[in-house]
């Protein structure tokens, strides 16, 4: 047990370095020699966890989806809303994030895990926009496929001239105008006048979150 610990911290610290050289870099401009030093590992528990720079990508876009566990909300288009919104406050702060963010920018990288994190946001929007037609939250003509990629798109077009502008400081206010001009094409009066999408959602989304967590969940 104390062996197979260390192989997870071990695996953790790997990627963390990993995640900041090529936040920093890029993945041509990262190097195996930057991430061990950063990591403090050995070049064989490097390649015994991953085997290229590429496993090293493909770690990294698996991290980008999941993670954080957001609360249930009576309405599923107010779980959209907050995943998609605590994500763009999440990005300025965590270096996996924008390693991430950078590394998908690249068509070859994205194909290392399927099609990169982009289409895994897709998916993940979709199924809960599944659910809220389900639960008769939007019009009976949305399509959760299209809708999915769609918010991706336009989320990651506001990230980039975010990260321009303003270096992502203006990020949660852009998702939020983002919202307030798609939700309206899309639910129902009765569910879109309490649906919470105000610029500091995310930043409150992610506070209640924190607020929850135990010191075993805390990494």
């Amino acid at each position: 047990m104390a062996q197979q610990l260390r192989g997870i911290r071990t695996r953790r610290a790997i990627l963390d370095a990993a995640a900041e050289v090529f936040a920093q870099h890029g993945y041509h401009g990262a190097s195996i020699a930057e991430i061990l030093d950063k990591a403090q590992v050995t070049r064989g528990a490097l390649y015994f966890h991953f085997a290229s720079k590429d496993e090293l990508v493909q770690g990294i876009f698996n991290e980008q989806v999941g993670g954080l566990g957001y609360p249930e909300r009576m309405y599923k288009l107010q779980e959209l809303v907050d995943s998609a919104m605590a994500l763009a406050c999440r990005l300025p702060q965590e270096t996996m994030l924008r390693a991430g963010a950078k590394l998908a920018m690249d068509p070859r990288l994205q194909q290392l895990a399927g099609g990169g994190p982009w289409d895994a946001w897709a998916d993940s929007f979709a199924k809960t926009v599944t659910e809220a037609k389900e639960q008769g939250e939007v019009f009976l003509h949305v399509s959760p496929r299209d809708l999915g990629h769609f918010l991706v798109s336009s989320w990651i077009g506001a990230q980039v001239v975010s990260q321009v502008k303003s270096g992502w400081q203006d990020l949660e206010e852009r998702i939020s105008v983002l919202f307030g001009y798609t939700l309206p094409s899309i639910a129902l009066p009765a569910v879109l006048a309490q649906i919470d999408f105000a610029p500091d959602r995310g930043t409150r989304v992610l506070a209640e979150v924190r607020a929850h967590e135990t010191p075993e969940t805390v990494q």
